[in-house]
């Protein structure tokens, strides 16, 4: 019996260094991502910080929340990108912005019983550091991998985001549920710990990618005070000529609208089903579901990109995606839920890493960390829109449901609007 079609490829990428290294960075971020922003948080804000109010005013703080840090890091991550690649300091500036999420995270453990808005303003900060770094992480793609292998690389990342994140949420998932084995006093104790544990996971897996991977040189190593007049110059210059890149703009677009559906979805999944009246750890459950059905699925999906261009790749997943949101309009039950939640980890990671490799493949030569500021830009931009669609519908209808529903618009019209994107036959 051969090899396994899938597996051999990967295999040889697990034997490259430098690529796994890359990849390890989105097994240490994807910790806060499981963990805190799709799992703990929300339940943890609105049982413990959030107190003493509805159900739908917690829906809006959260979506302010997530909106205003989604803001922030859009505004920035073109300019530093620009400065960064002028600078060669992608790999310095990917740190400073993975500390700055390290630190918030840590310090939720800080923020007492009642204590709302220190617990989401030390959110806010947490999730500007998680995207300021994944700008950073992103630009690197083009480094350490071979146009050839961008589509498995890129999901070898996604799928070890899947697997590392799944595996700590576990941890912290028995920590919650069994506090008393390690230690602590009860469940809250062991969700403010668990904070703790994303934030040295983080940090620790985050070493690998600043020890190996090396930032290939690009003209001369401009001081810090040339390369921000630099970088902003060569982005206003990039601006001003944006007609030049088309097929980049059209391609920001339609990743805009569909990036927003997706992550809302994250973000807001665990809220949705809390409101619902779902039982909590059923829903913790779930996302741990997610979690590991994502692992091979990504796996799957850089496959497919190969097979069938990761265009088809991504409204494949789109597809999937449309059918998802109809079904969370309906759904009612825990088991519902954990259908949803393999559903959704079927294609989760396969959007985002195709969408990654896609992009990398149109980016202008030295001007990696610049176009991928524009490509977070754009996913948080859309991230301010989701859940702040989500707060303001909650806010108005008193309805969780009603704004689910709406979602299916982002797909439909961020799917046709890649459809008519013009890319080379490869990438088509």
């Amino acid at each position: 019996m051969g090899p396994v079609p899938i597996l051999t490829p990967v295999r040889d990428l697990l034997r490259n260094r430098p690529v796994l290294a890359w990849a390890m960075y989105d097994w240490a971020n994807s910790a806060f991502a499981t963990t805190v922003m799709a799992g703990f948080f929300p339940v943890f804000f609105q049982k413990f910080w959030s107190v003493d109010v509805t159900p739908t005013e917690t829906t809006s703080r959260l979506g302010y929340g997530n909106a205003i840090a989604g803001l922030v890091i859009a505004l920035l991550a073109p300019i530093l990108g620009a400065i960064a690649d002028r600078g060669g300091r992608r790999k310095m500036f990917m740190f400073t912005w993975t500390l700055l999420g390290v630190v918030a995270t840590g310090g939720l453990y800080l923020a007492a019983q009642g204590e709302w808005l220190l617990a989401l303003t030390l959110f806010v900060f947490a999730t500007i550091g998680f995207n300021g770094g994944i700008v950073f992480n992103d630009s690197l793609l083009l480094d350490v991998a071979k146009p050839a292998d961008l589509d498995r690389v890129s999901a070898l990342g996604y799928s070890l985001g899947y697997l590392g994140g799944g595996l700590l949420f576990l941890i912290n998932v028995i920590m919650v549920s069994k506090p008393a084995l390690f230690g602590l006093a009860d469940s809250a104790q062991a969700v403010r710990w668990s904070f703790v544990t994303v934030a040295a996971w983080w940090l620790l897996f985050t070493i690998p990618i600043m020890r190996v991977v090396r930032e290939p040189q690009r003209g001369p190593h401009l001081p810090i005070g040339a390369a921000i007049s630099v970088g902003f110059r060569e982005l206003g210059d990039t601006i001003a000529h944006l007609r030049q890149y088309r097929t980049i703009v059209m391609f920001l677009v339609a990743y805009w609208f569909y990036i927003d559906g997706v992550n809302t979805i994250i973000k807001m999944a665990v809220n949705y089903g809390t409101a619902l009246g779902l039982d909590t750890n059923k829903l913790l459950a779930a996302l741990l579901v997610t979690q590991f059905v994502g692992f091979p699925a990504a796996l799957l999906f850089g496959w497919l990109g190969d097979r069938i261009g990761a265009r088809r790749g991504i409204l494949i997943g789109l597809l999937v995606y449309c059918g998802i949101t109809v079904y969370a309009y309906f759904l009612d039950s825990e088991a519902e839920f954990f259908a949803l939640a393999i559903a959704v980890g079927l294609v989760q990671g396969g959007v985002q890493s195709l969408s990654r490799s896609l992009f990398g493949r149109l980016i202008p030569q030295g001007k990696n960390a610049e176009f991928f500021g524009f490509y977070n830009m754009m996913g948080k931009f859309a991230t301010v829109l989701g859940p702040l669609l989500i707060a303001i519908v909650a806010a108005l209808t008193h309805n969780e449901r009603a704004s689910i529903i709406s979602l299916v618009l982002l797909f439909v019209v961020g799917g046709f609007l890649l459809w008519r994107v013009k890319l080379t036959p490869p990438a088509a």
